[in-house]
C-alpha cells in the first residue's frame, strides 16, 4: 500500500496499515477471545489456511503478535498478543461498541439492551462456553486475580458501569444502581459463601477507585479493573461510553469451577431480584 508523505507522521494512518485490513481485525478480535491456536482460528474466522497463514505473518511482522511453541512434533505455535497487539484492545472494544450502537442498533446511548438485540444474543451465547485460560484483571494492590475463584463450587461475575459517577440529566437507562447493586451483593455475601459460591465484581474504572468505594463500603468480596478491556474483548461483552468512559453494562455471569458459564443475567433491570436469582442459579 503507497503512502502520502504527510501520512509518515500521522499515527492514525499508520495504525490503519496494521489494522485496515478486514482479516487483520478478525484474527485479532478472535485471538482476544482465546483462540490462538490454528486450526481455532481458522474454524472460528473462516479463512481458508493459505489466507490465514498470510495474515498472521503480517501481524506478527508489524509486532502485534508473537509465536509461541507449543508443539515440537510436529511444530505447532499459537499466536499470541504482545504488548503492541493488548494495547489494541480497547479499539476493538470501541469499535464494538460504535457498531452494537450505530449499526446494530438505532443509535440510542443506553447502559442496558433490548430482549431482541444483538448484545442481549451475544451475552446469552455465552452460556456452555469457558472463560479464556490464565484471564487475570488487577484487583486490590492491583495485583492480578482470576475471574473464578479456585475455592468455590461456583462464582457470580458480574459487571456494572461505576459507583460514584455521576451521570449527568437525564441519566443514562441502565446506567444508575451500582451503588446499590453491590450493596445487595455486601449483605447476601454471607448467604454465598454459606453455599460455597464466590462473587467477582468488575468495571472499567481504576483499581484505586475500586480500592476506595470497598474500603468506604465494606465490600467483602473483590473488586477487578477491567480498564484496559481484557474481559470485554474476550467475551465481546456490551459497553456504552458515559462520563468521558466505555463502561460495562450491567451484566451477572454465574461461573462453575470449570470456568463454564452456565448461566447468564441481561438485561439487568431489576437489580434486587438478580442478585437472589444469582444465588439461586449458582447452587442448582
Amino acid at each position: 500500500m503507497r503512502m502520502h508523505n504527510a501520512d509518515e507522521t500521522c499515527g492514525i494512518a499508520q495504525a490503519a496499515m496494521v489494522l485496515g485490513d478486514w482479516w487483520h481485525v478478525l484474527v485479532l478480535r478472535e485471538i482476544a477471545r482465546g483462540h490462538v491456536r490454528f486450526d481455532a482460528l481458522a474454524a472460528e474466522i473462516g479463512l481458508s489456511r493459505r489466507v490465514l497463514s498470510e495474515r498472521l505473518g503480517r501481524l506478527v511482522a508489524s509486532g502485534v503478535l508473537r509465536r509461541s511453541l507449543y508443539q515440537r512434533r510436529p511444530v505447532r505455535y499459537e499466536y499470541l498478543l504482545t504488548d503492541a497487539g493488548a494495547a489494541l484492545l480497547p479499539l476493538l472494544v470501541a469499535m464494538q461498541d460504535w457498531g452494537d450502537r450505530w449499526v446494530l442498533g438505532d443509535g440510542s446511548l443506553t447502559a442496558t439492551a433490548e430482549g431482541d438485540s444483538a448484545e442481549h444474543a451475544r451475552v446469552h451465547a455465552l452460556v456452555g462456553t469457558r472463560l479464556p485460560d490464565g484471564l487475570e484483571l488487577p484487583g486490590a494492590q492491583g495485583l492480578d486475580l482470576p475471574l473464578v475463584s479456585p475455592d468455590a463450587a461456583a462464582t457470580v461475575l458480574f459487571t456494572y458501569p461505576g459507583t460514584g459517577v455521576e451521570w449527568g440529566e437525564p441519566p443514562i437507562p441502565g446506567a444508575v444502581g451500582c451503588t446499590l447493586e453491590n450493596r445487595l451483593f455486601r449483605d447476601a455475601w454471607p448467604d454465598y459463601r454459606k453455599a460455597g459460591v464466590d462473587v467477582r465484581g468488575v468495571s472499567t474504572q481504576l483499581v484505586h477507585e475500586q480500592t476506595e468505594f470497598a474500603r468506604t463500603e465494606a465490600v467483602p468480596y473483590p473488586l477487578l479493573s477491567d480498564a484496559a478491556h481484557q474481559l470485554a474483548a474476550a467475551l465481546r461483552l456490551p459497553t456504552f461510553r458515559g462520563a468521558g468512559r466505555l463502561r460495562h453494562k450491567r451484566l451477572i455471569l454465574v461461573v462453575d469451577a470449570e470456568r463454564t458459564v452456565r448461566h447468564a443475567l441481561f438485561p439487568v433491570v431489576d437489580i434486587p431480584h438478580a442478585v437472589a436469582e444469582s444465588l439461586r442459579l449458582a447452587v442448582t
